[in-house]
């Protein structure tokens, strides 16, 4: 089975699978370096980030290598976009251990122009990658899913995974940079960067950080898929119809708590410390996705009901 399963990842777009593999053994030895490496850099081991970058980009172009082989037909279109996100996470993970080699910070440093260029690369490519998974979305959209549920997954995943990218804008605008010299921007608000923050993560805990909407919408990729296939394997029950009004109904939930976390963040609230109104707001979000998930329940009890009451006047005749 494990030889099977291997030998069906190889057939996936080579790029991409080739790049997660790497980013494989970067977590590794960027995990080395975490160790070894008694250096700081913001408040944390300076290998830290690398690693972290390392574990996303591979789970992320893993990802989206199997959303690929799901296609019905084959897209060249999505095949040439899967290679520019390869690209651009490549150049970003190059810069990103660059600076650390350097003992310098890759985000926000503008402090030389060498800093400055590496950090104008960056963006740059993070906007062609924006661009590149828009495409792969649209062919996504495009293309019919034999299984109307899985299909719903991939494309809410996708799609709101942009929004989760688009979640990082709030940091590079010039509200957001502090009264640093050569610092062009920042993840946290109305606090430092680098300050006291949750374990492995570094969410601060001490104010707003627009990483949490950024993160939580970024692993839409993963989460709403998943959610499809538990919804096949333990709903099975259900009508497609069904599930896949589930889906919709997830996928609502899942973008309204991407734009909360946002929107938390960027009042200067700590992810654990939220006050009377945003606890009121998740509050909402939460009945009304409880409220659409009974009411489309019971849509199909309805019908099962009405099913079941045929089937008894039609044995009566």
């Amino acid at each position: 089975m494990t030889s099977l399963a291997v030998r069906r990842v190889a057939g996936w777009h080579r790029p991409l699978v080739v790049f997660a593999a790497l980013m494989g053994v970067a977590a590794l030895a960027t995990l080395v370096g975490i160790v070894a490496d008694p250096r700081v850099l913001t408040g944390v081991p300076i290998w830290l980030k690398p690693f972290k970058f390392a574990v996303s980009f591979g789970v992320y172009t893993l990802t989206i290598a199997w959303m690929l082989s799901l296609l019905p037909r084959r897209s060249r279109l999505a095949e040439w976009a899967a290679t520019a996100i390869v690209a651009t996470a490549a150049v970003e993970m190059a810069v990103i251990v660059g600076q650390v080699v350097r003992g310098q910070t890759s985000h926000y440093n503008e402090t030389t122009p060498l800093n400055a260029a590496l950090w104008q690369a960056m963006g740059t490519a993070i906007m062609v990658l924006f661009a590149a998974q828009f495409v792969v979305t649209a062919v996504l959209l495009r293309q019919r899913q034999a299984d109307r549920v899985a299909g719903y997954g991939l494309r809410l995943g996708l799609g709101l995974s942009l929004l989760g990218l688009a979640a990082a804008i709030p940091m590079v605008l010039p509200t957001a940079a502090p009264d640093t010299p050569g610092i062009a921007g920042a993840h946290s608000v109305g606090v430092p960067d680098g300050g006291p923050g949750l374990p492995l993560v570094g969410w601060s805990t001490v104010g707003g950080d627009l990483r949490v909407g950024h993160f939580v919408g970024l692993h839409a990729l993963q989460a709403l898929p998943l959610l499809a296939l538990l919804l096949g394997r333990f709903a099975g029950h259900l009508d497609e119809a069904v599930r896949a009004r589930l889906m919709l109904v997830a996928g609502a939930a899942y973008g309204g708590l991407t734009v909360l976390l946002t929107w938390q963040a960027l009042r200067g609230q700590p992810l654990l410390r939220p006050d009377g109104l945003t606890l009121a707001a998740f509050g909402v979000l939460a009945a009304a996705t409880v409220a659409a998930t009974v009411a489309v329940l019971r849509g199909e009890g309805g019908k099962d009901r009405e099913g079941r009451a045929w089937v008894a006047q039609e044995a009566r005749r």
